[in-house]
């Protein structure tokens, strides 16, 4: 079938919305279209992308009502996290967000490993490009984990349902320092998700003691991940889960749609031994659907040279999906439509 020429169909608008807008505390947003889908991304908080669906469908991805709320955090080293959820990027490894600063000496002696960087999370970022098929935004210095990130979205020209986003981390300190780029997309915790790996060793999961662990299961080389009742006695199902894949995709399945994040596969070595290069975080309570998911990829560790700067990029694609609601449909579906069957390590199961 002939594709429709991607970027004159695109739409990119900016809104700003005025005062006296019953949504006037809200951020500022910049919309892209493609006939296949629509991105939206805010400036504020650190560049963030606040939604992402098929033309038609409802946004899959989850936003914090802080959103409105607050939308003008402070950036300071002592700022606390806010749940604005939405898409953003971290740097790994968690447990080096507060040892290598001195803006917060309390934080760096207590080894703390939360909250996230508050100058990548919260700081309002610059429009460095805006056209019909691209967004690019800066950040600002921070001197927590001594990086400047730019952020850019792009649909892709030849896939209207896919888009590009990319992260970029620059040193900008006066002396080495190792960092990972971590992309942390979050959705519903009523979201299937699947990710090929190779056997159930290649998962590792963390949970807490008085809350329900996810469940999960690993068949014919594909994990599956899906929100399951609160047993009685616990408060919440709450856990985290640490993949090394075997092929560079996972996707989730949710609200009529399929959202298949692709990523450059990397060899086990090269991710943090603290980390996994898929990492899902579900927490939810008996509100399955109201709860939250954490879609996460880490790129490789990098030791970056004062001035140098690393790269890394998921491509985002979204499907409608009609079909059963099964496993077997869903899997024959990624097969079949997202074309990721020669990334199993087998296809006996379709």
């Amino acid at each position: 079938m002939r594709l429709i020429p991607v970027f004159r169909s695109l739409l990119v608008l900016a809104v700003a919305l005025p005062r006296g807008d019953v949504r006037a505390a809200e951020v500022q947003r910049i919309r892209l279209v493609s006939p296949g889908a629509v991105l939206e991304v805010t400036p504020a908080l650190g560049g963030r992308v606040l939604h992402f669906g098929a033309i038609g469908r409802p946004n899959l991805i989850k936003v914090g009502d802080a959103v409105r709320t607050q939308p003008e955090p402070q950036v300071s080293a002592a700022a606390d996290d806010i749940a604005y959820l939405g898409h953003d990027v971290w740097l790994g490894p968690q447990s080096g967000w507060w040892s290598d600063q001195s803006a917060n000496p309390a934080r760096r002696d207590a080894k703390a490993g939360w909250p996230p960087d508050p100058y990548l999370a919260f700081a309002t970022t610059r429009v460095v490009e805006q056209d019909e098929s691209r967004l690019v935004l800066e950040g600002i210095d921070s001197p927590v984990t001594g990086v400047r990130l730019r952020k850019s979205f792009a649909f892709d020209a030849a896939d209207p349902a896919t888009v590009e986003v990319a992260a970029s981390a620059r040193n900008i300190r006066d002396r080495p320092l190792s960092r990972d780029l971590w992309f942390n997309t979050r959705v519903s915790s009523a979201t299937r998700v699947y990710v090929p790996v190779a056997s159930a060793k290649d998962v590792r999961m963390q949970s807490g003691v008085d809350v329900a662990p996810p469940q999960w299961q690993v068949r014919d080389g594909i994990f599956e991940l899906a929100g399951s009742p609160v047993p009685a006695g616990k408060s919440a199902r709450r856990g985290k889960l640490l993949l090394q894949p075997s092929a560079g995709w996972m996707a989730g399945f949710a609200q009529g749609q399929a959202f298949i994040i692709r990523f450059r596969h990397e060899p086990v070595e090269s991710i943090h031994p603290e980390q996994g290069q898929v990492e899902l975080y579900l927490d939810h309570g008996d509100d399955i659907a109201a709860g939250l998911l954490e879609m996460e990829v880490h790129a490789p560790m990098r030791t970056l040279a004062p001035g140098e700067a690393m790269q890394a990029a998921e491509r985002w694609t979204v499907l409608r999906y009609d079909g059963e609601d099964s496993e077997a449909a869903r899997i024959a579906f990624l097969c079949e439509r997202a074309g990721l069957c020669a990334d199993r390590p087998t296809n006996r199961a379709l």
